[in-house]
């Protein structure tokens, strides 16, 4: 998940405290809907979300988690409990941090899929199609799942953020340098040089990674124009999914680029949004709760018309 914040940060190691700034909200979903990824559940105290292949999973305010979309493999059976704190779901997986710093693990097994490390150490966790990425708390890494041990581990213990995408991973460096390693069949893992990265994002074949000063460069395999970034230095979060990336301004409004299959691109309106995450095919954010009338039939209008859009797509 990609939380949004209006100015721009420097790149800290992930903790385990960052729930409680979360701030609660409805969601909001868009994109592909074959199976149901985009029909989110109601509420307003969800603060945290995750994209996957064809479903999506939302962690709420009280530490317990919600899935939703299909289901063919258990992704969506999410375990019982009140003890989470970040989720992230894979291609037919997904996977749980507990705040006693264990992971947890669902859905299609094969090849190590959901064979998680043991260990009370993990502070952050990235899903990719067929395999994961966690940083420890001594800013060391570990990856498990298809083909995960094909490719060995960047060393070192000064990492602060991590992102897994279809057949490879990145991570980012204290001193705000990035690493790359698995497929390179695009050049997906062939990171631009420099020390000036704060945020990263993996999609299916490219990556995407945010300057300190706010503009965005990506690399990797370029269909549909994924990796003609938009220009200016406005931005704060970003996103990458299948041949499309999703990147938050700081005013809090949203931008998307890449194939428009499903309407992937057609990201909601507005400059509210607190956090997103991108899928395969669809995304999910978290907005403001609506707090007046014309707020409510605001939200209610969206929601009706985006219901509508998949209506006509499918």
């Amino acid at each position: 998940m990609t939380r949004v914040r209006t100015t721009m940060w420097a790149a800290v190691v992930v903790g385990l405290a960052w729930l409680d700034t979360a701030q609660a909200g409805p969601l909001v979903a868009w994109g592909s809907n074959i199976f149901g990824q985009t029909d989110v559940p109601t509420g307003s105290d969800y603060v945290a979300v995750a994209a996957g292949g064809s479903h999506s999973l939302a962690l709420k305010a009280d530490g317990s988690l919600v899935a939703w979309g299909w289901n063919a493999s258990g992704q969506c059976d999410v375990p019982a409990g009140n003890d989470f704190v970040a989720v992230e779901a894979g291609g037919h997986f997904s996977l749980a941090l507990r705040d006693d710093g264990s992971l947890i693990a669902w859905g299609w097994a094969e090849a190590g899929r959901i064979d998680v490390p043991s260990g009370d150490d993990f502070i952050a966790i990235a899903a990719g199609s067929h395999h994961s990425v966690a940083l420890r708390s001594d800013g060391s890494l570990a990856a498990w799942g298809l083909d995960a041990h094909a490719y060995p581990l960047p060393d070192g213990h000064d990492f602060v953020s991590i992102a897994a995408g279809g057949w490879h991973s990145l991570a980012l460096r204290q001193d705000g340098s990035l690493e790359a390693w698995g497929s390179n069949m695009y050049g997906q893992t062939d990171p631009p040089t420099g020390n000036n990265f704060i945020a990263i994002a993996a999609g299916s074949y490219h990556s995407l990674a945010l300057r300190s000063d706010g503009s965005l460069v990506s690399w990797g395999e370029d269909v549909w124009g994924v990796n003609e970034v938009p220009e200016g230095t406005e931005f704060s979060a970003i996103g990458a999914g299948s041949a499309f990336s999703v990147a938050a301004r700081q005013d809090g409004s949203l931008v998307a680029w890449g194939s428009n299959a499903s309407g992937k691109c057609d990201v909601p309106t507005g400059n509210n949004f607190l956090a997103f995450a991108v899928g395969s095919g669809h995304s999910v954010a978290i907005v403001p709760e609506p707090t007046s009338l014309l707020g409510l039939l605001s939200m209610a209008i969206a929601s009706f018309v985006a219901a509508r859009l998949r209506g006509l797509r499918r």
